[in-house]
């Protein structure tokens, strides 16, 4: 393992402006949201692209990269960090570059473990300057991040070296480190703040009832010794998980970080894990310093369906009546957005109890009801009927009719039985992991979900066990058999599709959606993605019927709202106020990743990572793509 540092270019130029997006999601609090406005709406249709990179190395050999997910958003380092562009490939090389040009700077390869057929994936590093080191000296300026093989490593922002006084010469090992990547992993950036950094988990939770706990760790960001650790089931036996894949949030001033825990194990049958599952599929608040619980929000109570926490607990202010509120907006599969007074986790929308279809499955004691917030709306329709079957035929509308007619289907929150159940939203979601962003001060969000229809079934042990998948998600267009070992039962999900392969429901199959927190409505809706791609012939038009979609979302203050994630290999700029698209431009790949902006020499850039998605079976690849206004037509929004 080494770093390669490129000499005579780390050091910032004096003269250079740039406004940092210095963490994953913006700032602590994940609002995905950017203050610069050289890009608006009058002029975005000029954007060009400023330059490109290619990571290569391993994460270009073939046999790797088609188990590659490029997710990575890159955050910008202060001046005094080196002012470098920085991201993590889905292998966990970390990379330094020019963020005026693109040009590698730096580059270090940790050389993780790649065995097994786990995804890989790396969404990006955090960034934090260790006042206990004196200024100058090396690694007082420190990037955080993950690897795939549970290490958590300490890099000198400047040079890409380790930091040889943290843990093992720049590395910890994290909770589950051994174990195999097929078992747990990670995924998400750390988050560091008051002297530590604090990490999660990614835990297959439904190949075995005890998957791996879902511990989250704190370790010292000097030293790197452990100082608390937290397990959301409490140490709950006959179940695993409940761990937090998400990226994490901090509120340094109150002292809390937040955790969006998931499903506890497995995910579809909870016999023998009885009860509620705190703190499972809730958002938790912890105190900072010492890992104990402040707070804690449970959406989702004894989950049989998956329904992670999947995005950022997002942090702003909750204007009414002249009152702010440090609110906290949490985004969720069931396509749901919970508001809550981030200080004690109150909602602050009235919460209903919905009544829930009771499990068919024996010994199974399912919640009698789960909480809906009776504001905003839900994002997404979870009933589909068979008169609301769709096709592009009478014969295909018709298909999709029969199989709804043939489905459990009580809406939300109908349990899997041994026969089929429709689910919508299935695991995927409704939001996922590209979360939302808030538009300034204004308490309106941003975000993306998914809206075409998934069924499931609990099949008994035994049967056909050479068809069973290693994934903990089904492909596009494919069934998924999974083992949950432990239980009598394995679980066969995929998506409903007509027999053209295309969703039983009505489009869009992937959308746009703004909702006014404090107001509690939507504002305005947008299909998101073309199927221009995805036909059985491609064609050469678009056809905005949305897609399935995995990434994120940003806001500027230009009015702008810029997104990848879509199955056309489009990055978009959305109008925040109409939902209108303004501009759009096809890369080499999908863009599975959330963009970030940043300001430097006076020049507004905007980033993505496309780098496609094995999930989707997509081409893949390793680019980075940097978009700028032409020179001297970069003026201020008048």
């Amino acid at each position: 393992m080494r770093a390669i540092l490129i000499l005579g270019v780390a050091l910032a130029h004096t003269t250079a402006f740039c406004q940092d997006w210095q963490y994953y999601g913006g700032d602590p609090g994940g609002r995905h949201y950017s203050r610069a406005e050289q890009i608006h709406r009058d002029n975005v249709q000029q954007l060009e692209v400023a330059w490109t990179y290619r990571s290569g190395g391993r994460a270009s050999v073939p046999e790797l990269l088609a188990r590659s997910s490029g997710q990575a958003t890159p955050i910008l380092l202060p001046r005094d960090a080196g002012e470098s562009l920085v991201y993590c490939t889905p292998l966990n090389e970390v990379i330094a570059l020019d963020p005026g040009n693109g040009e590698r700077r730096w580059r270090y390869d940790p050389d993780i473990d790649v065995a097994g057929e786990r995804p890989f994936r790396c969404r990006g590093l955090a960034y934090y300057e260790e006042t206990r080191v004196p200024a100058h000296n090396a690694c007082r300026h420190r990037l955080f991040t993950n690897t795939h093989d549970r290490r958590l490593l300490a890099l000198d922002a400047l040079t890409g070296e380790p930091c040889a006084a943290f843990g093992n010469a720049g590395q910890v090992a994290q909770h589950g480190r051994g174990q195999p990547a097929d078992h747990i992993s990670n995924s998400s950036p750390p988050v560091a703040a008051g002297g530590l950094v604090v990490t999660g988990s990614t835990v297959i939770d439904f190949h075995q009832a005890q998957a791996p706990r879902g511990t989250v760790q704190a370790f010292d960001s000097l030293t790197g010794a452990l100082r608390w650790s937290f397990d959301p089931l409490q140490g709950q036996p006959g179940s695993g998980g409940a761990n937090v894949w998400a990226p994490m949030s901090v509120d340094s001033e109150l002292g809390l970080v937040f955790l969006p825990t998931s499903t506890p194990s497995p995910d579809y049958y909870g016999v023998n894990r009885p009860g509620d599952n705190l703190y499972a599929n809730s958002v938790v608040a912890l105190d900072l310093h010492t890992g104990e619980v402040r707070w804690h929000f449970q959406h989702v109570r004894h989950d049989l369906w998956d329904y992670d926490t999947p995005a950022q607990p997002i942090l702003f202010s909750w204007e009414k009546q002249g009152r702010p509120i440090p609110a906290l907006a949490q985004p969720t599969k069931q396509g749901f957005v919970f508001v809550l007074d981030r200080r004690t986790g109150e909602s602050l929308w009235e919460i209903t109890e919905q009544p829930v279809p009771p499990s068919q499955v024996p010994g199974e004691i399912s919640s009698l009801t789960q909480p809906k917030p009776i504001a905003p709306p839900p994002l997404l329709d979870p009933f589909l009927m068979p008169e609301q079957a769709w096709g592009l035929t009478p014969w295909d509308r018709g298909d999709c009719a029969r199989q709804l007619a043939e489905l459990d289907n009580l809406g939300l929150f109908t349990p899997l039985s041994e026969k089929l159940t429709l689910m919508l939203p299935g695991s995927l979601g409704g939001a996922n992991w590209g979360g939302g962003a808030i538009l300034g001060n204004s308490g309106v969000l941003v975000l993306n979900v998914n809206t075409a229809p998934f069924t499931g079934r609990l099949v008994p042990s035994g049967a056909s066990p050479d068809n069973l998948s290693t994934s903990d998600h089904p492909s596009s267009g494919q069934r998924m058999r999974v083992a949950m070992r432990g239980t009598p039962y394995q679980v066969d999900i995929g998506a409903m599709m007509s027999p053209l392969g295309i969703p039983c429901s009505a489009p869009p199959w992937g959308k746009l959606v703004a909702v006014d927190l404090v107001a509690g409505t939507i504002l305005w809706e947008q299909p998101l993605g073309s199927v221009h791609e995805m036909a059985p012939f491609p064609v050469p038009f678009h056809i905005d019927w949305g897609t399935p979609n995995l990434g994120g979302g940003i806001a500027t203050a230009g009015g702008l709202f810029f997104i990848g994630a879509t199955m056309d290999r489009q990055v978009r700029a959305f109008d925040t106020t109409s939902g209108e698209v303004l501009w759009r431009y096809t890369l080499p790949v999908d863009a599975a990743a959330t963009p970030m902006t940043y300001e430097y020499r006076g020049r507004q850039y905007l980033v993505i990572n496309a780098g496609g998605h094995a999930m989707f079976n997509r081409e893949q690849g390793d680019y980075l793509f940097a978009f700028a206004l032409p020179p001297n037509q970069d003026t201020p929004n008048q």
